[in-house]
């Protein structure tokens, strides 16, 4: 509990949650990338993922604590922050500051609320899902999760617009992020900081893009 009374403890907090969503984040994105595999690739996914049963509640409700940890060590950061700096500058101190940096609680925010959106859309099947796909299945009787994402993607033009913005939103989050929790736990220095800004960039553009 010492952590959370200390602003560094709280960053530290804060990057080890950080990386434990990339490594989610990461494993996400491998995953649904066997929907380029044609319908067998992503509906074989599906079931394997179903097939962990228990397990994946586990994983589901580490993710949430984590999740939920990070979003409030961020506020309370963000918060701190602004608590230290009452009166705003006149001028920028820092030019070097990016927009992906300054913009980390915005964006941290409308990824919350896409994340939201994500699970309704295609987890429960609650929103912006064509009537009738969240039901359909596939020769070899699995749940056709191909046919929900390719349907609703084509005849829900908002979904597109939606994922669209969350991606965007994604990359500048992931973008400094993953710069952040390294520089938090102090693995880089003043020669080693541009390859990994170039490095989190990289990495948030692939994520984003897959």
């Amino acid at each position: 509990m010492s952590m959370l009374k200390s602003s560094v403890g709280r960053k530290v907090i804060m990057a080890v949650t950080g990386l434990i969503l990339l490594l989610f984040i990461t494993g996400h994105v491998l995953g649904n990338m066997s929907l380029f595999a044609g319908p067998d690739g992503i509906n074989a996914y599906a079931v394997h993922l179903r097939d962990l049963g228990p397990l994946l509640w586990v994983v589901r409700l580490v993710m949430l604590v984590v999740f939920v940890v990070h979003i409030w060590m961020g506020i309370s950061l963000t918060l701190e922050n602004k608590g230290a700096r009452p009166v705003a500058y006149t001028q920028k101190v820092n030019q070097k500051t990016s927009f992906a940096a300054e913009t980390m609680i915005i964006s941290g925010l409308v990824i919350l609320v896409f994340v939201i959106y994500h699970l309704l859309n295609f987890t429960l099947h609650a929103v912006g899902v064509p009537a009738g796909t969240g039901e359909l299945v596939d020769a070899a009787g699995r749940f056709d999760v191909y046919t929900m994402v390719v349907t609703s993607f084509k005849q829900m033009k908002l979904n597109v617009l939606l994922y669209i913005v969350g991606m965007v939103f994604l990359f500048l989050h992931v973008s400094h992020g993953f710069q952040s929790w390294i520089q938090t736990l102090g693995w880089n220095n003043t020669r080693t900081l541009p390859g990994f800004t170039k490095l989190s960039k990289l990495y948030a553009f692939v994520v984003a893009l897959a």
